[in-house]
């Protein structure tokens, strides 16, 4: 790697992992966010960036300018990405793009270019949603996508909520909320991130461009049925969710491979969670996603059915929430076609543009900010896991990628 990707890549490395997995817990407002705030904010002012943090507490670093206030509307040209983990998440989801967007910034500055337009490197909060159940909290709320009395009712685990974790973080929550004129400075957002998906591998690119991100969302399916004692209840007499909940599962495998989308039941809470216990109440947490809305539609309507069927069945009662959802984003044509031209400078074929089941912060923002992705290639297709990799060379071709796409959008 270059010299000051490594660099930052080691400093960042050991922040937020845990020992006994090797994933990383890095969650929003919590000691782990802190450090990594803390790095964030020591790359900026060693680079002589000026460092402003938003009302929702995005980190931005600024060249050209000491805040979006100095900025003309559309002149920003913006790149950076999340540094949040999932539980036990990989190293290069999200930490990937910030440290790339630094990075680049040391090459353009290697070659002498001379920026026209303000730059500015962001670290979003809570993109992963990990702590209080709702992907991309700092850039909904800049967007206006996520209203500041929702916000306020989000609540992790523990029962503490998001205004009260803010605070203990030393942030204000009263402030938080839409960012209209600061997104109104934007001209351009590039997210680089690593991909989650293999695509890339396949076609031997080390680099690639996003062409649309497929709607997806969350939903809490709540069956409730009876507590009663593991050892002395007749099954013919018990009113079991786990039964009902086990059997929605096996539902949205099928309906998924059906329909040709996915569908996922990742997180689970029971109660009272014992042994020998019949539970009272299971609630499941389903991610699903597909290449198009009808198709995703067809897939809830399908696992909502046979969830409401079996719990029916099995004496149970049901009550499914859409927690979140992000409909389909197709990135602007112009900008991607724009990216496209500008790395086909330096390769002899054309840079690939793919799709992608995965949801950034580059979506939520494109609904009012001009954005476009760049993927680095993941050479076993993991994320969200300890065994998400990227190779090294392919994180230098990712590095220069960004900063020829940052030349070519921030010194003409």
């Amino acid at each position: 790697m270059s010299s000051s990707f490594h660099q930052m890549w080691e400093e960042l490395r050991p922040l937020g992992r845990d020992s006994s997995s090797g994933g990383y817990r890095r969650f929003a407002w919590t000691g782990a966010d802190t450090d990594c705030r803390a790095w964030f904010r020591a790359q900026a002012e060693a680079r002589g960036l000026a460092y402003e943090l938003d009302r929702n507490g995005n980190q931005w670093a600024w060249l050209g300018a000491t805040t979006y206030r100095d900025v003309a509307p559309g002149e920003a040209v913006v790149t950076g990405s999340h540094l949040d983990s999932v539980p036990d998440g990989g190293a290069f989801d999200g930490p990937l793009g910030v440290v790339s967007s630094f990075a680049a910034l040391d090459e353009l500055r290697g070659r002498g270019t001379e920026f026209t337009k303000p730059l500015a490197i962001v670290n979003f909060g809570d993109e992963e949603g990990a702590r209080f159940g709702l992907a991309c909290v700092g850039s909904r709320l800049s967007a206006g996508a996520l209203t500041t009395e929702a916000a306020h009712r989000l609540r992790d685990g523990d029962g503490v909520t998001l205004p009260q974790a803010m605070e203990r973080a030393g942030h204000d929550p009263e402030a938080i909320g839409p960012d209209p004129e600061r997104l109104a400075a934007i001209g351009a957002f590039v997210e680089l991130h690593v991909e989650q998906g293999r695509a890339l591998d396949l076609s031997g690119d080390p680099v690639g461009i996003a062409s649309a991100i497929w709607p997806h969302g969350r939903w809490r399916f709540d069956f409730r049925g009876e507590a009663n004692h593991a050892g002395t209840t007749r099954l013919e007499d018990r009113r079991d969710p786990m039964l009902s909940y086990a059997a929605t599962v096996l539902a949205a495998r099928e309906q998924a491979r059906l329909a040709g989308a996915l569908a996922t039941f990742g997180k689970i809470n029971v109660e009272p969670n014992g042994v020998n216990a019949i539970p009272s109440l299971v609630r499941g947490w389903l991610d699903a996603r597909a290449a198009g809305q009808d198709t995703l539609d067809t897939v809830i309507t399908g696992i909502e059915r046979a969830a409401a069927e079996r719990a029916a069945r099995d004496g149970v009662d049901l009550d499914v929430v859409r927690e979140s959802f992000t409909p389909v984003v197709e990135f602007q044509h112009a900008l991607r076609d724009e990216l496209g031209a500008l790395l086909g400078k330096r390769g002899e074929r054309p840079v690939p543009v793919l799709g992608t089941g995965a949801g950034h912060d580059a979506g939520i923002l494109s609904a009012t900010v001009p954005t476009a992705m760049l993927f680095v290639r993941n050479p076993t297709g993991v994320s969200h896991s300890p065994a998400e990799t990227a190779a090294e060379d392919d994180c230098v071709a990712g590095v220069t990628a960004l900063a020829d796409v940052l030349e070519g959008l921030a010194c003409r």
